[in-house]
């Protein structure tokens, strides 16, 4: 936010100067430069009190009452699953390193996004912006966040400056302290492709065009007619956001599986998973297919088909790379979907 500005009128002329006598030139000069500095003193001043320091959740970002408030509402639509005290249940806990680790990357905004849109489970939705706040409130005041007389406010803008305090993943995983068992890839990158990246990348370009937020209709009677749909089977059990929800997560977790040491590509070539274009290619993956998640949670569709374009760009860089390569000596316009082409394919890049 700009400091406020303050206008300053200075009145010259003759008469104006005379009354100064005969230095009244100099003393004039003396005045307009006081003001200027004035001018200057406040618009500092204005500026440090308009430019705070962002807020964390230790500063007191909620009051009792709402803390209260939001209690009672979570004994109502949120203890059956993450549990009376906060701690787990059939839903993960809202309490501790883990959770504050988990979050601590956003600002408070998305977990008061995330409960508004997608809580609870059996409802999603159906909370207001209102008791989404009060809901964040009782969540930090039983993490032992420090309480204030101001509510917390229920809009973007508010919570979006306040973020969490820094949290050690050392601190808030086990999965550190032991040595993780590394298996042998069993498939190649063309079926790790076509068995999680084409179907999950598909499921999220639709959200071009559908929203998946609609009722889906019933099926026609003797939809089934034509024999079994592993298709439709498979489609019917998740349904809607959670789809898309499942699609990006599949992607952003099976992304680091194209850096597994022994993976081949369909030729039977390693996989050139060394190469720093292809390290970085799988990085802006995983960062596509995260920001996608969180743009999820929003239940928007034009925010999630806004996003397809840089997943589409994900792709496109890594296939252009290592996937649609020219074997030397055939024309330009030769299909590199050609079975024939296969074999240029995951050559490490040459130096730049």
């Amino acid at each position: 936010m700009s400091a406020p500005t303050h206008t300053f009128t200075v009145k010259t002329g003759p008469r104006r100067i005379d009354k100064f006598g005969p230095n009244g030139i100099n003393r004039a000069r003396q005045v307009l430069g006081n003001a200027l500095v004035m001018a200057a003193a406040v618009a500092s001043i204005s500026t440090v009190v308009y430019a705070q320091a962002p807020r964390t959740v230790q500063d007191g970002v909620f009051s009792d009452a709402q803390a209260a408030r939001g209690q009672a509402l979570y004994g109502q639509q949120c203890a059956s699953c993450h549990g009376a005290g906060l701690k787990g249940a059939q839903a993960p806990p809202l309490v501790g390193d883990v959770f504050v680790s988990t979050w601590s990357t956003q600002p408070l905004s998305g977990l008061a996004n995330k409960i508004r849109n997608t809580m609870p489970a059996d409802g999603p939705g159906e909370l207001t912006a209102e008791q989404s706040a009060d809901l964040v409130a009782h969540i930090l005041k039983t993490g032992g966040f420090p309480a204030s007389r101001t509510e917390l406010a229920s809009t973007d803008a508010a919570l979006s400056g306040i973020t969490w305090p820094a949290v050690s993943r050392a601190a808030a995983t086990t999965a550190s302290a032991t040595q993780a068992r590394v298996f042998p890839p069993l498939g190649n990158m063309a079926q790790l492709m076509r068995a999680i990246f084409f179907p999950n990348s598909n499921l999220i370009f639709t959200v071009q065009t559908h929203d998946p937020g609609e009722k889906t209709p019933p099926p026609a009677p003797g939809a089934q007619a034509g024999g079994f749909s592993w298709t439709t089977w498979g489609a019917g059990i998740y349904g809607g956001w959670e789809l898309i929800d499942n699609a990006a997560i599949a992607l952003a977790d099976a992304s680091p599986l194209m850096l597994a040491p022994g993976i081949r590509c369909e030729n039977g070539k390693l996989a050139p998973v060394t190469d720093p274009d292809w390290i970085k290619f799988t990085d802006q993956m995983i960062a596509v297919a995260r920001k996608t998640h969180q743009l999820s949670q929003s239940r928007n569709q034009e925010a999630v088909s806004d996003a397809t374009g840089d997943l589409a760009d994900a792709c496109a860089n890594c296939h252009q790379a290592y996937r649609d390569v020219r074997i030397p000596g055939r024309a330009p316009g030769s299909d590199p979907t050609d079975p024939s082409n296969k074999a240029a394919r995951c050559a490490p890049r040459p130096a730049r």
